[in-house]
């Protein structure tokens, strides 16, 4: 016994459905006003730097080679080193600059390993911080 709809009714000429499209219009309106009215963002950080160091009379940074021979002899760019004394006189003047230079030690293939190991040594317990073994 459910209820039928009867087609004789006079009120089918009369539409109970909401107009949208005006209701669109105000919310797309008011969506525009929102942002318009939205503050811009700054995204920027204020960051106090240090004032820049002035430029020092120190010359930059150069590369030191170290060679060590098979037969155990030490060459400074090319240059033979007499004995540990001399080498260790140079690699002290290394570790008191600021800007330390650059050590790259270079053994040969076949030298000894006691070699490198004192000139790695003798360079790290005196200061040196820039060191690199070469191939």
């Amino acid at each position: 016994m459910g209820m039928t709809p009867s087609s004789n009714n006079s009120d089918d000429d009369v539409m109970l459905e909401v107009n949208m499209t005006p209701l669109i219009d105000v919310m797309l309106v008011l969506i525009i006003m929102f942002i318009i009215t939205i503050p811009i963002q700054n995204n920027a950080i204020n960051i106090n730097m240090p004032a820049p160091s002035p430029p020092t009379k120190e010359k930059p940074p150069e590369v030191v080679t170290i060679l060590i021979k098979t037969n155990g002899d030490i060459l400074w760019n090319d240059e033979l080193v007499k004995d540990k004394m001399v080498l260790d006189s140079k690699l002290i003047a290394i570790s008191k600059k600021t800007d330390q230079d650059q050590v790259q030690i270079k053994p040969e293939p076949q030298a000894s390993y006691k070699d490198v190991a004192m000139v790695m040594a003798s360079a790290q317990k005196l200061g040196v911080k820039n060191m690199g073994i070469m191939n």
